[in-house]
């Protein structure tokens, strides 16, 4: 249940990062500016910029994907700087979240999660799906979406939700 719900949705989403991409490289060389300026922007000064943004929603998969599943997540210092260094982020995200099976979520959703930040606290693994990792990744993907619409890149709704499994 958990793996259907979350790792097909979160590859999704993150192919979903990389037009939003494509599409401001796109407007960032029709306008005429560096696309430094994309990646380095926020929506208000004590937010974080486009490129953590980016950060922490590859973070968030792929640490949902380790902690519930016991397998152990890649380490990836955070040094992006360019358009492709974020790409490239977004893509291995991709890689490795396609390593799983739903059979590597068996029992994840009564298992203990817990973080350094939570003192000691814990979720069970489907309180930590739904009301942590789900939201979170949502967070950082819109929050990254919004700094391009906010500096006129051209995305929209169908964009961020991406193509639909429409049925006849």
């Amino acid at each position: 249940m958990i793996y259907e719900m979350t790792i097909p949705q979160f590859t999704k989403m993150l192919h979903n990062f990389n037009k939003f991409l494509d599409k401001a490289q796109v407007n960032a060389t029709e306008r005429k500016f560096e696309m430094d300026v994309l990646l380095n922007a926020r929506l208000a000064p004590d937010q974080f910029n486009f490129i953590r943004q980016v950060q922490l929603a590859s973070d968030t998969a792929k640490y949902f994907a380790s902690r519930l599943t016991g397998k152990e997540a890649p380490a990836w210092e955070d040094n992006e700087k360019t358009f492709e260094e974020v790409k490239t982020r977004i893509q291995k995200t991709i890689n490795y979240l396609e390593t799983f099976k739903p059979e590597d979520f068996k029992g994840s959703e009564t298992k203990h999660i817990t973080t350094p930040r939570w003192e000691g606290k814990y979720l069970t693994g489907l309180e930590y799906t739904n009301e942590h990792a789900i939201p979170n990744l949502y967070f950082h993907i819109m929050t990254a979406y919004s700094i391009l619409r906010h500096n006129g890149v051209p995305v929209g709704k169908k964009d961020y939700l991406g193509e639909m499994p429409y049925k006849k």
